[in-house]
C-alpha cells in the first residue's frame, strides 16, 4: 500500500513523503500526519479538524480555506504556505515557522503562536483575537486591519510590522497588563 492509500485508509501517515500530493477537499479530521513531508501539497479546502501535524513540512503548500481548528501543529513548517481564509482557531502553532506565509483573512482566534517565526507573513484582515503571540517574531509582518483584541504580544518582535488599521483593544504588551489606547477620532 502506498503512503497516499495508507493515509486515506488509516487516517495515519507519520513521516510520509507526500510532496506535491493533491489532497484538496479531503476529509482528514483527526488525521495523524506528524513529521510528514507535504511540501507544495494541495490541501485547499480540506478538513483537518483536531489533526496532528507536529513537525510536519507544509512549506509552499496550498492550504486555502482549510479547517485546522483545534489541531496540534507545534513546530510545523509553513514557510511561504498559502493559508488564506484558513481556520486555525484554537490551534497549537507554538514554535511554528510561518515566515512569508499568506494568512490573509485567516481565523487564528485563541491560537497558540508562542515563539512562532512569522517574519514577512501577511496577516491582513486576519482574526487573532485572544491569540498567544508571546515571544513570536513578527519582524516585517503585515497585520493591516487585523483583529488583535486581547492578543498576548509580550516579548514579541514587532520591528517593521505594519499595524495600520489593526484592532489593538486590550492587547497585552507586557507585565500581563492590557495596553489601553486612546484613539483620537477628530476629523
Amino acid at each position: 500500500m502506498n503512503e497516499l492509500q495508507q493515509l486515506k485508509t488509516t487516517n495515519k501517515c507519520n513521516g510520509c513523503h507526500l510532496e506535491g500530493a493533491d489532497l484538496s477537499e479531503s476529509n482528514l479530521n483527526g488525521a495523524d500526519l506528524s513529521q510528514a513531508n507535504l511540501k507544495c501539497a494541495d490541501l485547499s479546502h480540506a478538513y483537518l479538524f483536531q489533526a496532528f501535524l507536529v513537525q510536519t513540512n507544509l512549506s509552499g503548500a496550498d492550504l486555502t480555506g482549510t479547517d485546522f481548528n483545534n489541531s496540534d501543529m507545534r513546530n510545523v513548517d509553513c514557510r511561504e504556505a498559502i493559508l488564506k481564509k484558513a481556520d486555525l482557531s484554537e490551534t497549537d502553532l507554538s514554535e511554528a515557522d510561518l515566515r512569508w506565509a499568506n494568512l490573509r483573512n485567516a481565523d487564528l482566534r485563541w491560537a497558540d503562536l508562542y515563539k512562532a517565526k512569522m517574519s514577512g507573513a501577511d496577516l491582513t484582515d486576519a482574526n487573532l483575537m485572544g491569540a498567544d503571540l508571546s515571544g513570536a517574531n513578527l519582524n516585517g509582518a503585515n497585520l493591516r486591519n487585523a483583529n488583535l483584541t486581547r492578543t498576548d504580544l509580550r516579548g514579541a518582535n514587532l520591528t517593521d510590522t505594519n499595524l495600520a488599521g489593526a484592532n489593538l483593544t486590550e492587547v497585552i504588551w507586557g507585565d500581563n497588563k492590557p495596553l489601553l489606547l486612546e484613539v483620537n477620532d477628530s476629523t
